[in-house]
């Protein structure tokens, strides 16, 4: 039941660009699972989904798919619609994002697994990534926008 109602939820949100947990309730309902928003809160923390911009001046949900080829330009995409600025304080990589977009470019930084990165944590606009040396943070800095400048 739980597996058969997180794929619905992905399915739902690759459909729709749904904003809001209650809509997820809704379309969920419409399709016949009876759940609350509590239980969908928890769907979308297990299944780890982030939200972005959608174009038209709100945001949506996206499930970010753990295939190599996927997060290759999917992540970048995400990095490249998101990023404002990067800037190294020694072993710390501070990355400045659009408003409300911190928590979906974190999550596609830990996705690309830099082994420098030790960990992880965004705010609003606002990720701080703790790298193991002042050198990885300058690396790690140099790779992402390596990718992002490659991408155009």
């Amino acid at each position: 039941m739980k597996q058969n109602r997180q794929q619905a939820i992905i399915d739902l949100i690759e459909k729709y660009d749904i904003d809001t947990q209650e809509e997820i309730v809704s379309h969920l309902k419409k399709n016949g699972y009876h759940v609350t928003q509590a239980t969908v809160s928890r769907d979308i923390r297990e299944l780890k989904l982030s939200k972005i911009p959608n174009g038209q001046g709100k945001q949506k949900y996206v499930f970010l798919q753990n295939s190599r080829e996927y997060l290759g330009e999917k992540y970048i995409r995400i990095f490249s619609e998101g990023l404002v600025s990067m800037e190294t304080a020694q072993n710390i990589l501070v990355i400045k994002t659009v408003s409300g977009m911190a928590m979906a470019v974190a999550a596609a930084l830990d996705a690309m697994h830099f082994q420098e990165i030790v960990g992880s944590i965004a705010g609003d606009d606002t990720i701080m990534a703790a790298l193991r040396s002042a050198e990885d943070a300058n690396a790690v800095k140099a790779k992402i926008n390596e990718m992002i400048q490659a991408s155009f």
